[in-house]
């Protein structure tokens, strides 16, 4: 009887000795600069195949991590990685400090289908209205580009709405749902709701315009069946320049 209470302790001793010889460990991370907690990053235990990610507190948490000695891995895209031998259980708290300058991406190529080119090496006949005629249109009605439209050939500007004065631009006859309107190169509102972007961009901000009629929806998208209009704005100058306009109006009655 004694030998099996013996044995039992033994047993119990052994366990308990066992798992004594794991620890639970955390791990800080920092920067090496400011002292902030770097949120991600990465800390990797090779031998023992482990790891883990810093939460917002730059900490991250290991459990049962066998007593002794370890190789520890710690990296953060931008900052150096580091490498380091750690003691477990530890009598300090186990806090690292990474540098920035390392683990850059390679560089990257962006390629794009449109590229600049001049209008004698563009297929489709591109008719401009230039900065000049921009201004005497401006002078007439400065808040409305509708003005500066109405007179090239083949267009007209459609009212579609007396209370807010919203206006489609029709090209070649068709409907103003199949004319696209860009704002250098980019769409703007198109379709029925083609008219509320004419009367937010006034003329002064503009540098000339860029008319295409006729089917361009392979380059442009399918809204561009009738034709576009490429509304390109200036370039602003590296000194500030300051234009007034004054205009009147008056009505008999």
């Amino acid at each position: 009887m004694n030998k099996y209470i013996l044995s039992i302790k033994l047993i119990l001793v052994l366990c308990l000795s066992i798992q004594a010889q794991t620890s639970d460990i955390q791990i800080k991370v920092i920067t090496e600069a400011e002292n902030e907690p770097l949120l991600g990053a990465t800390v990797y235990f090779e031998a023992l195949e482990k790891g883990a990610v810093t939460n917002y507190e730059g900490i991250a948490a290991f459990a049962d991590i066998p007593d002794g000695k370890h190789i520890v891995t710690i990296s953060f895209l931008g900052f150096e990685s580091l490498e380091s031998t750690i003691q477990v259980p530890s009598n300090t708290a186990l806090l690292f400090k990474l540098k920035e300058g390392g683990n850059e991406l390679d560089e990257v190529v962006l390629q794009s289908t449109r590229s600049t080119r001049t209008v004698k090496k563009i297929p489709t006949r591109i008719e401009f209205i230039g900065a000049e005629e921009l201004g005497e249109k401006a002078i007439m009605n400065p808040t409305n580009i509708s003005m500066v439209l109405r007179e090239s050939t083949g267009i007209q500007m459609q009212q579609t709405s007396l209370s807010s004065g919203s206006t489609n631009i029709r090209i070649q006859g068709l409907d103003g749902r199949y004319t696209q309107l860009l704002r250098d190169g980019f769409p703007l509102y198109g379709g029925f709701s083609s008219g509320l972007s004419i009367l937010q961009i006034p003329p002064l901000d503009l540098k000339q315009f860029e008319i295409i009629k006729g089917s361009s929806s392979t380059l442009y998208g399918g809204g561009a069946i009738a034709g576009l209009v490429n509304m390109v704005s200036k370039t602003p100058d590296e000194e500030p320049a300051l234009d007034i306009m004054l205009t009147q109006t008056q009505a008999l009655g």
